[in-house]
């Protein structure tokens, strides 16, 4: 959307915020989920390849191929990034992606062949649906095989397929995450997206109102557990939490012409947009992971894109839980509302 546009479309009376990751050009992406199981992953691609930065908050993470990204790392561009479902199974999804893009000739020249860079993170989703079943190679594959560069579905799709949220108060009060995605287009043709499968012990709130969206619930539709004075008052806060089951995972992209130093920077001010949204966030029982990439082209300041990876990756956080629909028991944002 462009900075001053306002949202498009609405979702049992919500606003989505509009747009998508694949509004910056040189962006594809794809998912692929089982529906039965409640599980998926999400593949965003850069075919001709992406300076990216990596910035971790969470302390449970489950990541593959970050240290590349640091800025001292030799390689400097990636080509695509996979966010999976399946706890540390699902980083199996990644290599689908790396035989598919070798497939296509796509990756680092090492003389021999190419060698795809993809990296990766990983939620935990195995409280709902069939936690025997994860994403693998061939689920990976698949995403990277049908990604576009247009516009694609929201809420209970590729890793947000068995995301939750509000896990503070136990597992009987959660709320259904998912998948969100959204995009801003600025003055010189910068264009920023996000993409992102919330799945937190944190509940979810709007960007702009602050209003609970989803959390821990009371009795009543539309009533939350508030999760300050919860834990506070609790002689063991977060005792009833295993660790590792949390974690939400998000990609930005945009056009600037951008170093990996400054790609990590962008990183890290896009998690401003994690703590606008859910609270609390980056405990020791998330691992929340935020890579940032590039295709270039555009004169940027990385306070600019910084600035706006934030805003937006709040957006989709928004997206993700009015996009959601219940699943495996555990109700969604659209079926959560005060009776009328």
């Amino acid at each position: 959307m462009k900075h001053s546009d306002t949202a498009l479309h609405h979702a049992g009376g919500k606003e989505f915020y509009p747009g998508c990751i694949t509004d910056v050009s040189g962006i594809k992406l794809g998912n692929a989920q089982d529906d039965a199981a409640l599980t998926g992953c999400t593949v965003i691609i850069a075919e001709e390849g992406a300076v990216c930065g990596v910035d971790v908050r969470g302390s449970a993470p489950g990541t593959r191929e970050t240290e590349l990204l640091h800025p001292t790392a030799l390689v400097q561009h990636i080509h695509a990034l996979c966010l999976s479902g399946g706890s540390a199974f699902g980083l199996e999804a990644s290599h689908g992606v790396m035989r598919y893009l070798k497939e296509q000739g796509i990756g680092l020249d090492v003389g021999v062949g190419k060698v795809p860079i993809v990296p990766s993170a990983i939620l935990f989703d195995l409280g709902i649906g069939d936690p025997n079943v994860t994403p693998n190679a061939a689920m990976g594959y698949a995403a990277a095989r049908d990604a576009i560069d247009t516009a694609c579905p929201q809420g209970n799709i590729g890793a947000g397929m068995g995301a939750t949220v509000g896990k503070y108060a136990g597992p009987a009060r959660v709320m259904k995450g998912g998948f969100g995605t959204a995009s801003v287009q600025l003055p010189g043709g910068l264009v920023v997206g996000a993409a992102v499968a919330v799945n937190a012990i944190g509940e979810v709130r709007d960007p702009k109102t602050g209003m609970t969206l989803a959390g821990a619930r009371q009795e009543a539709a539309g009533s939350f557990i508030e999760p300050l004075s919860f834990l506070t008052h609790m002689a063991n806060p977060f005792g009833h939490t295993r660790p590792g089951t949390n974690t939400t995972i998000a990609a930005l992209a945009c056009n600037g012409d951008l170093t990996k130093t400054e790609m990590t920077k962008v990183a890290q001010m896009a998690h401003n947009g994690l703590a606008r949204t859910i609270y609390p966030v980056h405990t020791m029982y998330d691992g929340d992971t935020v890579f940032a990439m590039t295709t270039g082209g555009v004169a940027a300041s990385v306070d600019i894109v910084g600035i706006w990876a934030a805003e937006v990756l709040g957006y989709a956080v928004h997206n993700a839980i009015i996009a959601a629909e219940s699943a495996g028991g555990v109700p969604a944002w659209r079926d959560w509302q005060p009776h009328s």
